[in-house]
């Protein structure tokens, strides 16, 4: 396509980049990780995130209450904590790498070789930064069915399910194994562009065209 260059590619990735962050960070903050209701009490809505648990009811409406202990907190929402963290700071850093390598910003210009290397690196960072993304949100998921489907609590006690943030994570992770993925087509793109053009009259097309024609002729 005329209008898909590698300059459109570069600002796509980037802006898709951006939009997996920004939607990490979301997640990372939602207290709507795990969601609970009781049949026996219709009226109270239970949800828990990261960092804070909240009730709802239709009285007072939501009460939020961060956790007293970290080390009191389940083993994968301590894992999770920790791999959020990483996945914004990594995402951030492949922002601030893929800056500079950007077509038309005034930085590194004139070095198209520095340009190439840092948005390589602003893929594999993006990369990174969706699976440690997907890799929290996947373990709370995998705990909850199993905590769900564990024999050994009675039918009649509310459990654990999947919230929103759950899904909005999944598609933060995406979002930025995408975004990643996008960087490496741009600096394909941008290597296709700048591969030195085909000379037509080269002696070997000659020695070829001549021996096609002999061909023919016999």
């Amino acid at each position: 396509m005329v209008f898909l260059t590698a300059k459109i590619m570069q600002r796509t990735a980037v802006f898709v980049t951006f939009g997996g962050l920004v939607t990490s960070l979301i997640t990372t903050f939602l207290p709507l990780w795990k969601t609970m209701n009781s049949d026996l009490n219709e009226v109270e809505n239970w949800y828990s995130g990261l960092w804070h648990a909240c009730l709802y009811t239709e009285e007072v409406g939501v009460q939020c209450k961060a956790y007293e202990s970290v080390l009191g907190l389940p083993m994968d929402l301590q894992i999770s904590r920790v791999l959020m963290s990483v996945s914004l700071g990594i995402g951030g850093l492949a922002l601030l790498v893929a800056f500079p390598g950007l077509e038309g910003v005034e930085m590194c210009s004139g070095q198209p070789r520095m340009r190439r290397g840092l948005l390589i690196l602003a893929g594999v960072l993006s990369w990174l930064s969706g699976l440690t993304t997907l890799a929290p949100v996947s373990i709370v998921a995998y705990t909850t069915v199993v905590d769900f489907w564990d024999e050994g609590f009675p039918d009649v006690m509310p459990r654990w399910e999947y919230g929103e943030a759950m899904f909005s994570g999944w598609f933060a992770g995406l979002t930025l194994v995408t975004g990643g993925t996008l960087f490496f087509v741009a600096v394909c793109m941008g290597d296709f562009d700048q591969r030195p053009p085909s000379v037509p009259n080269s002696p070997q097309v000659k020695h070829r065209t001549q021996h096609y024609l002999k061909t023919e002729v016999l």
